[in-house]
């Protein structure tokens, strides 16, 4: 699936939960080597009256597992935009991110990420499986091309 301002699919917000592991990518943050295994983590709840994500980065430094929480909110009807609005300490910080691309028979999905002050733009793509054939793969390549962003992402090892 397409995603973008004109699809008319939605993306129903219970097929995001669970585990996404993040294969490619070009923020700083995951690609300094002092992170690794990064995943987003999603479930949904209620908060004022409107169902959003709950978001859960988990990532590992110096061999002990760290935590990024915030809010996923979705902004439009299709679910396909979303602003992130961090919890407790980071409650101050929210940054814009959309899918670009979303694969559901195979999931994985290629994701951007508007710049912020502490921030680059950028792009993810992500899977709910921790290994995938190289078909899927050839494909992820495939489009990343077709989208002109095939350059500019680093893989990211899964261990």
């Amino acid at each position: 699936m397409i995603v973008n301002k004109e699809s008319s699919n939605k993306i129903d917000l219970e097929t995001l939960t669970g585990k996404w592991f993040i294969y490619k990518i070009n923020f700083p943050m995951w690609l300094k080597g002092d992170k690794e295994n990064p995943s987003l983590n999603y479930s949904l709840i209620k908060k004022e009256n409107e169902t959003i994500l709950f978001d859960e980065v988990l990532y590992t430094k110096n061999n002990k597992i760290k935590s990024i929480k915030g809010y996923d909110i979705p902004q439009n009807k299709n679910n396909t935009s979303f602003k992130w609005k961090g919890k407790g300490i980071l409650a101050l910080l929210s940054s814009k991110w959309k899918f670009v691309y979303l694969n559901l028979e195979n999931e994985w999905a290629i994701i951007f990420f508007e710049k912020t002050l502490f921030t680059p733009k950028g792009y993810d793509v992500i899977s709910k499986n921790k290994t995938m054939e190289s078909s899927i793969l050839t494909d992820i390549d495939s489009k990343l091309k077709k989208l002109g962003i095939f350059d500019l992402l680093q893989n990211i090892k899964q261990v």
